[in-house]
């Protein structure tokens, strides 16, 4: 390979590598004029046009463009942001090889700067800029500094914060409260933790993807080399979970740094798909290099004008009309109309105020200038704000409610661009106002069982959860389960035995057991059980709240989930949780269990005001609450670590927390299922805290949709190993998936529940992968029905769950077995099964007598005793 010092002005070259016919370019023009969809080869082949072909590929995308804007509403119109850029930090713990941005802490001291810039000097740039009609804060910086730089850490340690992000977000606050600047986010590599942290404060974020070409990282030389933050997996999984976090992201290539054009191609094809798989991206950068002094590519040549002008070109083409698409003014040389003519639509971001910190030497053109080129070639240029119109206009899920004042006090109305004129002055970022305001069908939770859902669907299903065609291709393999071919006598016997002993190849086969070998499984199952936990069934007397269903979290499995404006959406006050938590004590519970949608106006205090009005009216109550989905929104909304937030949650009144959002612990199979729910490492993260804390929790496993059996291996084996190092599960739920009303089976992508057999699969196996670990096994009436919970029993399992007295998340999606179950009832379905039953605390204890009274006397009468609360 020519390491990037020597190499020519166009992108490195495999060995024997050639230029393309004229045959193979005539064609790739003609698919390009006739709006045909280009492969990776035919871009590639267009990237290298020039002259007379490189006039018609740039025709044929300025058309695209057109459409596009016309489309819009947009027409001839080409956009900027009017921006101040604020370097951050200028420490980074990478090293890519064009870099002047990034500096070292002793060059820093000696020309008197901190290691960061401090609020004041931040503050100071924001209120120039806003001064002078500035609308969007470029924060800028270099990636985990403190993860290299010891005086890095000492100075987020002096100023009170635990690394970059947190400062990050809170200097966001406050541009936001004393400029009314609105912060674009900077930051490099972020977690989906950062997203959520982060959201919140900025209404658009951003990272390049600069290329996918592996072998510029990996290899000595390369550009990337060093620098753990430019593997473009990583790069692309950031990519990713901002779409998951349906935050506007801005992102883009950095071209002539040593790829091939089939590179170069392969890297705009991996854009493509995460925008239409995430509908995400909005905005797309093509940035050309430009050779710098004192770095280790300063002899290489800059990229060509032609290199970009193509590169622009076939990016819109395969990007499509509804992409914006910017190549920044101040890295060519006044050729703008070339820029527009290539199908540009967007300038970025300039500023009349400071330099572009990452090209110090390119300054931006004056506005004036972009303005009159602009005109020359027929666009009208207009200001738009960091966020692109279109996710403006779109608010929830892509703009936290918190931003929004922020955001419409800056943006036209029907256009969603910049109002020039509009006065650039700071508002109050705060929580919303009347959170706990009961709203919508608070009797829901009664109706469900008589009137059912209003309909099977929200009328944004094609939006709200991605690209479904996308998600098809991502999910086809798990739509049958997969088949096995090991012994399974051989593995029953290991089971039999011991267990613990079962590989997991035997476990894999027994997961598929069918006929006498499935009876065997089950029986081998049961007989486990007994051993370790005896004959009795155990069941709790509890009730399900469920306070509120608005969520735009996304959840392609969740029926539950509605919009603020959706006939069956609601929220409770904190009153009617309280009051509901009272009933529930009258009739003999010992246990709420309380969960609720990810509310966009939910404060992440409003956890604690729950848990707090339920313990103040009904102090001997158990509170069972907040998965872990809750627990990161709460600690994300306040600031606060998971750990700081779970202590705060406990001195409210939580007792333990639920061990849902787990669904299936394999991101492979959780970004398909759910979109935008935590990844399986900070649901661990979350469970594994609270167990530290002293907070035990349940565990859960969802499964029957797009799953396979070594999934559910995997998911097991990693809750056994949580079990090991905390010990503080309390039991394993098995939670069928229901499919009737889930967008995801709505959309031909999951397949219809687990059968039977898998029900009676996954119950054995539980049973046996959790032996010595977990030992109690909770088969679920709601989904499965008193015959298939029995059949459970006779499989394994050793607890029913709860009576409920309400349920919306299973009925909404469609179970069709109730919402309640007296004790009578729970007990009938243990006796069918062979067994006595005996009701239990949250965490397994005796249920006292004067609770036990209480429930025999109300047993059966539930649904008057309950009456709707208005």
């Amino acid at each position: 390979m020519t390491t990037p010092e020597t190499s020519g002005t166009g992108p490195t070259e495999r060995p024997g590598a050639t230029g393309p016919t004229e045959n193979s370019m005539r064609r790739a023009l003609k698919r390009a004029r006739d709006g045909v969809a280009l492969d990776v080869n035919e871009a590639a082949v267009l990237l290298q046009a020039r002259g007379e072909a490189l006039d018609d590929l740039t025709a044929s995308a300025a058309r695209v463009r057109d459409a596009g804007l016309e489309a819009a509403g947009r027409p001839g119109v080409i956009t900027y942001s009017k921006s101040v850029f604020i370097p951050l930090t200028r420490l980074c713990r990478d090293k890519c090889h064009y870099c002047t941005f990034v500096t070292v802490p002793g060059k820093l001291r000696r020309a008197g700067h901190g290691m960061f810039m401090s609020p004041d000097e931040v503050l100071d740039i924001a209120r120039k800029g806003a001064a002078l009609g500035c609308k969007e804060a470029l924060i800028t910086l270099g990636d985990k500094p403190e993860d290299r730089w010891p005086e890095a850490r000492e100075w987020l340690d002096a100023h009170g914060y635990d690394d970059t992000i947190a400062y990050v977000r809170a200097i966001s606050i406050r541009i936001l409260e004393e400029t009314g600047l609105l912060p674009h986010l900077n930051p490099g590599v972020m977690s989906w933790t950062d997203f959520q942290r982060l959201k919140p404060v900025a209404p658009s974020m951003g990272m390049m993807l600069e290329t996918t070409a592996t072998r510029l990282w990996s290899e000595p030389g390369g550009p990337h080399y060093g620098s753990p933050d430019k593997e473009p997996a990583v790069r692309l999984r950031v990519l990713e979970d901002a779409g998951r976090s349906s935050v506007p992201f801005t992102s883009g290539i950095l071209i002539g740094i040593g790829e091939t054009y089939e590179e170069r191609a392969e890297s705009l094809f991996a854009l493509r798909r995460v925008s239409r798989a995430y509908h995400s991206i909005q905005e797309l950068i093509i940035q050309n290099f430009r050779a710098k002094p004192d770095t280790a590519m300063r002899g290489m040549p800059d990229a060509e004008l032609d290199e970009l002008v193509a590169t622009v070109a076939v990016a819109r083409l395969l990007l499509g009309p509804s992409a914006c698409l910017q190549a920044p003014p101040n890295l060519v040389d006044s050729e703008y109309e070339r820029l527009i003519a290539a199908g540009i639509d967007d300038w970025g971001g300039v500023s009349p105020l400071t330099i572009d910190h990452v090209n110090p030497e390119r300054p931006w053109p004056q506005i004036e200038e972009l303005a009159a080129k602009s005109a020359a070639v027929g666009f009208e240029l207009r200001e738009r704000l960091c966020v692109y119109p279109e996710f403006v206009q779109r608010g929830e899920p892509w703009l936290d409610p918190r931003l929004l004042p922020h955001v419409r006090a800056l943006a036209d109305p029907e256009t969603g661009l910049a109002r020039e004129d509009a006065v650039v002055e700071g508002h109050p970022w705060q929580e919303p106002e009347e959170v706990f305001v009961a709203s919508g069908r608070t009797d829901l939770h009664s109706t469900i069982d008589t009137d059912g859902r209003t309909s099977d669907r929200r009328d944004d299903f094609d939006e709200v959860y991605g690209d479904w065609g996308a998600l098809r291709e991502a999910a086809a393999p798990g739509m049958v389960p997969e088949r096995i071919d090991t012994d399974v006598r051989s593995a029953l016997a290991t089971a039999a035995d011991d267990p613990t002993r079962l590989t997991d190849d035997e476990a894999l086969a027994l997961f598929h057991a069918d006929g006498a070998a499935l009876d065997a499984l089950c029986q081998v199952a049961d007989d486990v059980r007994k051993s370790a936990v005896g004959d009795e069934v155990t069941y709790i007397v509890t009730r399900n709240i469920n306070f509120t269903n608005v969520c735009y979290t996304g959840c392609r499995f969740c029926a539950f989930a509605q919009r603020r404006t959706d006939a069956d959406a609601y929220t409770l006050s904190l009153d009617q949780v309280a009051d509901r938590a009272q009933q529930a004590w009258e009739v003999g519970a010992v246990e709420v269990c309380m969960q609720g949608g990810i509310h966009p106006d939910l404060p992440g205090t409003a956890y604690f005001d729950i848990a707090r009005a339920v313990k103040e009216k009904v102090p001997g109550m158990h509170v069972h609450a907040f998965s872990p989905m809750e627990v990161v929104n709460g600690a994300t909304r306040t600031g606060m670590s998971i750990r700081e937030w779970l202590t705060a949650a406990k001195e409210a009144g939580l007792d333990t927390i639920p061990g849902t959002a787990a669904e299936i612990l394999d991101d492979e199979v959780r970004w398909v299922l759910t979109k935008g729910k935590l990844p399986t490492a900070t649901w661990i993260e979350v469970v594994t805290t609270a167990h530290e804390l002293g907070i035990r929790s349940s565990s859960t496993m969802m499964y029957g949709h797009v799953d396979q059996p070594r999934h559910w291996l995997g998911h097991f084996r990693t809750l056994a190993r949580i079990q090991q190092q905390t010990g503080g599960f309390t039991e394993f739920v098995t939670l069928p998936f229901i499919h009737t009303n889930a967008p995801v089976y709505l959309a031909g992508i999951a397949r219809p529940g687990p059968t039977m057999r898998d029900n009676r699969a996954v119950i054995a196996m539980a049973r046996l992968l959790l032996h010595t670990h977990i030992p109690n096994i909770q088969t679920s009436w709601v989904k499965l029905g008193t015959e298939g919970a029995a059949e459970m029993l006779r499989s394994g399992a050793n607890d029913l769950g709860g009576t409920l007295m309400e349920e919306t998340i299973s009925r909404m999606a469609g179970s069709s077995y109730g919402s309640y179950k007296s004790v009578k009832d729970l007990i009938a379905v243990a006796e069918a099964a062979g067994r006595p039953a005996r009701p239990r605390t949250t965490l397994y204890g005796e249920v006292s007598e004067e609770r036990q009274q209480a429930a025999a006397v109300s047993d059966g009468h539930l649904p008057e005793l309950l009456p709707v609360l208005e």
